[in-house]
């Protein structure tokens, strides 16, 4: 069953600086992440498929590989927490929860569309996140696209 959130009388958008403070937690977690899986990929590569060290890193296989690993890392780590009670560790710091529109845990649909359209919000320059400065709603194109929204939600024992 899809969990509904309560006190959504008491949430409001979330503005661009708070998603930002987010996402540089969140940043740092990812690069943790993906110095682990990297070390992993290093591990298996040399004792299980008995690569040189000197082949580490090159040729197709090798790069594409690591790059499919990396990114399957960060999409499982958010689509984890979006889906368990909408908010990574960076945006509980924030005090921010991602929901649907009408006060639900997104979906993994939901999550995969959010986690591409955020990838290409930073690769059109940032312009995807700066977005919520103009929507009315304080929409990012993520949010747009995957019928969500991020919210601030109120203090613990208020």
């Amino acid at each position: 069953m899809v969990q509904r959130f309560d006190r959504l009388d008491d949430v409001w958008p979330a503005g661009l600086g708070r998603r930002l403070g987010a996402m540089v937690y969140d940043g740092l977690l990812v690069l943790a992440i993906w110095i682990a899986l990297a070390a992993g990929h290093v591990l298996v590569s040399r004792l299980l498929l008995d690569m040189p060290a000197a082949q580490l890193g090159v040729g197709v296989v090798q790069v594409a590989s690591l790059r499919v690993l990396l990114l399957c890392g960060a999409f499982v780590f958010f689509a984890f927490f979006w889906m368990r009670g909408g908010m990574t560790l960076g945006m509980q710091a924030w005090r921010l929860r991602v929901q649907t529109t009408d006060g639900r845990a997104i979906n993994l649909r939901q999550s995969l569309v959010r986690y591409l359209v955020g990838a290409l919000s930073w690769a059109a320059c940032g312009l995807g996140h700066l977005w919520v400065l103009f929507d009315s709603e304080r929409r990012s194109w993520a949010d747009i696209v995957s019928g969500t929204q991020v919210v601030v939600v109120p203090k613990a024992g208020t």
